[in-house]
């Protein structure tokens, strides 16, 4: 492992040459509100972004509001939601999610970590998404496979926890950048860097990346 100065070199390197190339990264998730987002990101565990937004579309066409998901019978759900695996705690978990929310906020999103992972089936994780990119807040790091891949092959972390790992970048990368971090990984790990064969030979960080020094 490098010496923290250079580790934080690296990273700021990283999102500049990552931030030019995309400059304007966005949550993959397809969403209208924090709401649905709330429910993809719930959906997106132990699954691809991409076959959750294939679910999402008919899902909120069938339960369009967080009554109709608090009302909704578990096994409708169950099937609404199959394709995505683990469909029957997703399922029980985003019914009580919505009666939580019914119950003890009016049926609002709330905006702080605290509150947010006190909700059945959010944890930090999927807290710091719905602040990050429903509300603009950084309050943490999104750690998700790609980004514990790539923060392991460019030097960022030794760690294969992820919050051991998130607790690494946040003393690393700025918190303005705290939010764009983890989606410009994601692009990055999903079009050049992939858990096998990773284009290294056409990578943008081919110069700075350690597994290439």
């Amino acid at each position: 492992m490098q010496k923290p100065t250079a580790v934080k070199k690296l990273a700021q390197q990283i999102v500049s040459i990552l931030g030019t190339k995309y400059p304007a990264p966005e949550c993959a998730l397809h969403h209208e509100n924090p709401w649905q987002l709330l429910v993809a990101t719930i959906l997106s565990a132990q699954c691809t972004d991409k076959r959750v937004n294939i679910v999402t579309p008919a899902l909120f066409k069938k339960f369009t509001t967080i009554k109709d998901f608090a009302g909704a019978e578990q096994t409708d759900l169950e099937q609404a939601i199959h394709s995505t695996g683990f469909y029957r705690n997703k399922a029980k978990n985003i019914i009580a999610c919505a009666r939580a929310l019914l119950d003890k906020h009016k049926g609002k999103i709330p905006e702080t970590l605290e509150e947010l992972t006190e909700l059945p089936g959010v944890g930090r994780k999927t807290a710091s998404v719905i602040l990050g990119t429903a509300f603009g807040k950084a309050e943490g790091i999104v750690v998700d496979t790609h980004v514990i891949r790539l923060s392991q092959r460019l030097g960022l972390s030794k760690n294969s926890d992820a919050v051991k790992i998130e607790q690494d970048l946040l003393q690393i990368i700025d918190k303005q950048h705290w939010i764009a971090f983890s989606h410009l990984l994601i692009l990055h790990g999903r079009e050049r860097c992939p858990a096998r064969r990773p284009d290294c030979d056409n990578c943008e960080l081919q110069k700075i990346c350690p597994k290439n020094i």
